[in-house]
């Protein structure tokens, strides 16, 4: 009976772990199937500019824009031409070819979902790839042709499929129908969308356009092998093309990319571990911090207050409760008066330091906080409203009741003392 209470346990325990697997995993193995099945034929040249550029959605959209705006920019020119733009590296490569971002455009959601996809799993976003690619080479819908060239070679002692251009200065962009292409699709509930540009017709197999003519407008490598999918650099490439940007180190021939969070603009990251990683690093966060409430300006006003002495919430305790209300009623019922006629400006103040603080006194003691019933002074949390011309609440209560008596009296009465600040916030 022990044997079977220990394997149930196990069971147990290796299911649980699967569940915290499954939640930690920013999407399933049947949402990157079909997420990257657009995109996983392109030459690997171009598949990694894409995967690089939608970690930048954001700029991705200023792109097509761009491109629909300049329908004749395309090749090394458009890249050239969108140098002053403040975009990734990896998105400005994309203006090279009009119609991939075309297809972007249609789907911002998905370039959002890709990105955010590759950030949390660079490797399962490679293996996809080529689980997709052996899919359509089985079908005999992925081979070499005039305009590309499919390899298949042994990368990190594993068989891959690389797709390359046929000739390196001219690419063209693969149009295929995602449902047909791979064979029938085996997640019923996850059918991958397709994108056909016009004026092409739907085929079983992959079509081609125009090549796109190239130089150095991609720069970037797909690195393969379970494990070590990621993509790379052309170092000498990049630093060709991107004449703005910062250059990078011309003694290596190729780098690992690095994801930059300040051209993340501000679009949120999908899981965990993304977020942990990158959103303290994001440009778009100080803006947003900036928008929400202006933090360095509130920061900058409670820096004053504290070398003030004022305590803006002991201030907000003494106004709470019953003293509170007694307060509030008093100064009131007193503005009423002087706004009547009932009260001069000097009965005002007097009955103002008539009340009763002896209560509230006898805690401000502690803070060294006292009321100073001669001159009309009181040094508690409101301290530096002994000072008129300083103080915005006891000047907007001045200011008031000097109004109220202008009104009925048609000249100044006495109404606040500058030494007084006595008296509550009128609601």
């Amino acid at each position: 009976m022990a044997i079977y209470d220990n394997l149930l346990i196990v069971i147990l325990f290796c299911l649980s772990f699967g569940v915290v697997q499954a939640k930690d995993k920013a999407f399933s193995e049947a949402e990157l199937d079909q997420m990257m099945a657009p995109i996983a034929l392109y030459p690997d040249s171009l598949l990694s500019q894409i995967l690089m550029a939608t970690t930048y959605p954001a700029n991705v959209n200023e792109a097509v824009k761009w491109s629909k705006k300049n329908p004749k920019q395309e090749g090394d020119a458009a890249v050239k031409a969108v140098q002053d733009k403040s975009w990734d590296p990896s998105v400005m490569s994309l203006v090279a070819f009009p119609q991939v971002l075309e297809m972007m455009g249609k789907k911002p959601d998905w370039v959002q979902n890709v990105g955010d996809a590759f950030l949390a799993d660079s490797e399962g976003v490679m293996d996809t790839v080529q689980k997709l690619r052996k899919k359509a080479k089985e079908e005999g819908n992925l081979k070499t042709t005039e305009q590309q060239t499919v390899v298949v070679k042994e990368e990190n002692a594993e068989t891959v499929i690389i797709v390359e251009p046929a000739d390196p200065q001219v690419v063209y962009v693969p149009v295929y129908n995602t449902t047909v292409v791979y064979g029938t699709w085996w997640w019923p509930h996850y059918t991958p969308w397709y994108y056909y540009p016009p004026g092409y017709a739907m085929m079983r197999g992959i079509s081609f356009g125009i090549g796109i003519g190239i130089t150095h407008a991609l720069w970037g490598g797909c690195h393969w092998g379970h494990g070590h999918g990621s993509v790379n650099i052309n170092v000498n490439k990049y630093n060709n093309i991107n004449v703005n940007r910062n250059k990078l180190d011309v003694n290596k021939k190729n780098t690992n990319w690095n994801h930059n969070p300040s051209n993340r603009k501000g679009v949120p990251y999908k899981d965990k571990k993304s977020r942990e990683k990158f959103s303290n690093k994001r440009g778009g966060a100080d803006q947003r911090k900036d928008f929400r409430g202006r933090d360095a300006q509130r920061d900058k006003a409670r820096s004053t207050l504290d070398k003030r002495a004022i305590d803006p919430s002991a201030g907000r305790k003494q106004l709470s409760g019953a003293g509170g209300d007694k307060t509030r009623a008093s100064v009131n019922k007193a503005n009423r008066e002087v706004a009547q006629g009932k009260l001069s400006g000097g009965q005002l103040n007097n009955t103002r330091n008539s009340r009763d603080f002896s209560s509230q006194n006898r805690s401000r003691k502690t803070q060294s906080q006292s009321f100073n019933r001669s001159t009309g002074t009181r040094n508690n949390a409101f301290s530096s409203a002994g000072n008129a011309s300083r103080s915005h609440q006891n000047t907007n209560r001045g200011n008031f009741s000097n109004r109220s008596m202008n009104h009925s009296s048609g000249r100044r009465s006495g109404g606040f003392q500058r030494s007084g600040g006595g008296g509550g916030r009128r609601r």
